[in-house]
């Protein structure tokens, strides 16, 4: 196990075959086949965004500085919540293991964060602008909007905390001068939220060409948001 100096990589630990966390391969690869998905559906391009998903024992992430489709099973990193990390090949996890391990520490409805920097979204997030609710499939996102956390620096507690302020209520947030937050309760989710967002991006970004459009009322969404927590499609819980 090599000791990583870097502040955001943090605390390795030496491996213990009998103990935990332990690497699921089957979760590992799934870990993978959401990356590459990321890069494959237009939200995200090379070794840019990284994916986690929970475990009995914290998290698995996908490692630092790997091309996503050199990846395999082995190479996706175990986590505690607290930062220690194990890997069977001394990769070290994401730079943006913080704020993946604070938002499952704080949502125990999340099982999985991707994150990403998708084109439309990012354009908005350099603005510090988030997406209103002027479409309302902004609701697939969990709320009324989709806000826009504080700009910080890429994976330090700050942004972290920002992020996990910006989730409160939602699947989904930009980060200013960043990219994309999305979080469901499994990969497929959490992947399909990350790319509805992009879309409305590009509407938003779209319909703010021509000014600002109109919004719909909080009552009309809450009405959406309804319909949507009752099983009426639409990445509902």
């Amino acid at each position: 196990m090599i000791c990583w100096t870097n502040d955001f990589a943090g605390h390795p630990r030496s491996l213990d075959p009998h103990g935990e966390p332990q690497m699921t391969k089957a979760l590992a690869k799934e870990v993978i086949k959401t990356a590459l998905a990321m890069n494959d559906r237009g939200i995200n391009n090379g070794m840019s965004g990284n994916v986690s998903v929970r475990t009995k024992a914290g998290m698995l992430v996908t490692p630092s500085s790997v091309a996503y489709d050199q990846l395999a099973a082995d190479d996706i990193v175990a986590m505690t919540l607290d930062g220690d990390w194990e890997s069977t090949n001394d990769r070290r996890p994401s730079s943006e293991w913080r704020f993946h391990a604070d938002i499952l520490a704080a949502r125990d409805d999340v099982n999985a964060v991707v994150h990403a920097h998708p084109v439309n979204a990012t354009a908005l997030a350099t603005h510090g602008r988030g997406i209103g609710p002027f479409h309302y499939m902004v609701g697939v996102a969990g709320g009324t909007d989709i806000r826009c956390a504080p700009y910080a620096t890429f994976g330090s507690a700050e942004l972290s905390a920002n992020a996990v302020e910006a989730l409160v209520g939602r699947k989904a947030c930009l980060l200013a001068n960043h990219g994309v937050i999305a979080v469901g309760r499994d990969l497929s989710q959490a992947l399909d939220i990350a790319v509805e967002v992009e879309v409305l991006a590009a509407q938003y970004l779209a319909a703010l060409a021509i000014g600002e459009p109109v919004e719909l009322t909080k009552e009309q969404m809450d009405e959406v948001l309804t319909k949507m927590n009752a099983g009426a499609g639409y990445g509902s819980s």
